[in-house]
């Protein structure tokens, strides 16, 4: 780069670059938000038709839970690498994750096929997880940490091997992958809330520093 200003270097200004604008609420990301609420009371109605047993109508609902959980892999990526992230991404995406797997877990409780205890540990972590980003939104944003992936990984596929009717040894595998995913809900968690503890307190330092 050369410090000669451009009226000496040819006698040309060049125009500037545009400024990037807001991200509009009809983007791609938020869309693919919206779809996966749309997902949830399709998928209760898959899950609970004919009794909540058929394993034709649980293929049905593990498929409509599969495009849920594809979606939330691509909805923050594409709005923080095309600059898309607004405010009712900020709070609908997180929503979003809980409403499906909130829902697959208290289903799958209903009928019997999970303690409800997993169900209950499951949701205490991403309900208050949830709350808390919303308490430090304004601070900032606690960024996923490999472990949370990890953790959305491991709940989906668990409870997405409960959502079919398996049987024999791909059901006592299901029981190992689920407690994985209980372990990395509680360690995680407890992860989160030190950060939002940490981004809290820097907040307020940078608040008394700024008055």
């Amino acid at each position: 780069m050369t410090d000669v200003p451009a009226s000496a270097a040819g006698g040309h200004h060049r125009p500037a670059a545009a400024a990037v604008g807001p991200a509009g609420l009809w983007n791609i990301a938020n869309i693919l938000t919206m779809v996966r609420l749309l997902l949830v009371p399709a998928f209760v109605l898959l899950m609970l038709h004919n009794g909540g047993y058929d394993p034709v109508w649980r293929s049905f609902a593990w498929a409509a839970f599969a495009i849920a959980m594809i979606t939330d892999l691509f909805d923050g990526q594409l709005a923080r690498r095309y600059n898309l992230v607004t405010d009712f991404g900020k709070i609908a995406d997180p929503i979003a994750d809980k409403a499906i797997m909130g829902a697959a877990l208290i289903c799958l409780s209903a009928l019997s096929d999970l303690p409800w205890w997993v169900t209950g540990v499951i949701l205490f972590r991403e309900i208050g997880i949830t709350l808390m980003r919303f308490w430090v939104i304004r601070i900032g944003v606690i960024p996923a940490s490999r472990g949370g992936k990890l953790k959305t990984l491991a709940q989906g596929t668990a409870v997405g091997m409960y959502i079919l009717a398996l049987t024999g040894p791909l059901a006592t595998l299901r029981f190992w992958v689920m407690a994985v995913a209980v372990v990395l809900t509680v360690v995680t968690g407890f992860d989160y809330v030190r950060q939002a503890v940490v981004l809290r307190r820097a907040g307020r330092a940078t608040e008394e520093v700024t008055r």
